[in-house]
């Protein structure tokens, strides 16, 4: 059974969660996602990219091995926010990819912050990772804030038609890590 906290920012009133599940401050790594908000694939289950597999792969992994805990952060679109993920969903459906779109909006490729993860992690006595991401960015992020990743877990699935050219660009302009990408996995 998965206990669910919630979190609030001050500074912006912004709500965040994390579930957690087990013992988690016995001093070994704990198997983490950190999740950014996507309502099209978390909540309507689009095909064009891959967040609403990769949450529930991860909660998955986390049932399975009895202990974990997932940080959703309240940052759609890459930090865009929803009116503006569907103003790029237009301009990729034009021919932009998902990097040019936001870009073309006036928006860096990715605008999300991850310090609010640790006073989310402090709070349960969490110091050190085991993270499911493809991201190594996420992993320098967290890394800067004193959590120490001690592994990344890659979290690719839902490779789909629809999706193919969205994580071709993952992997290509913003360094994902992806087998029959850029980088090969080992």
């Amino acid at each position: 059974m998965f206990q669910l906290h919630a979190f609030v920012v001050p500074e912006t009133g912004k709500e965040h969660v994390m579930l957690t599940l087990g013992d988690l401050d016995n001093g070994e790594p704990v198997l983490a996602r950190v999740h950014s908000e996507c309502l099209t694939g978390d909540g309507l289950f689009s095909q064009r990219c891959d967040c609403g597999a990769q949450l529930e792969t991860a909660l998955e992994m986390i049932a399975a091995e009895g202990r974990g805990a997932l940080l959703y952060l309240r940052q759609e679109g890459r930090g865009i926010g929803l009116l503006n993920k569907i103003r790029a969903y237009n301009l990729q459906d034009q021919g932009a990819d998902t990097v040019e779109a936001n870009e073309q909006l006036g928006f860096p490729a990715d605008l999300r912050r991850y310090d609010l993860c640790k006073p989310m992690l402090d709070h349960f006595g969490i110091e050190r990772l085991r993270l499911m991401t493809n991201n190594p960015r996420k992993v320098d992020a967290l890394r800067e804030l004193g959590i120490d990743v001690t592994e990344r877990i890659p979290l690719q699935v839902n490779r789909n038609r629809y999706n193919e050219g969205y994580l071709r660009t993952k992997a290509i302009k913003l360094g994902h890590l992806f087998k029959g990408y850029l980088v090969e996995e080992e």
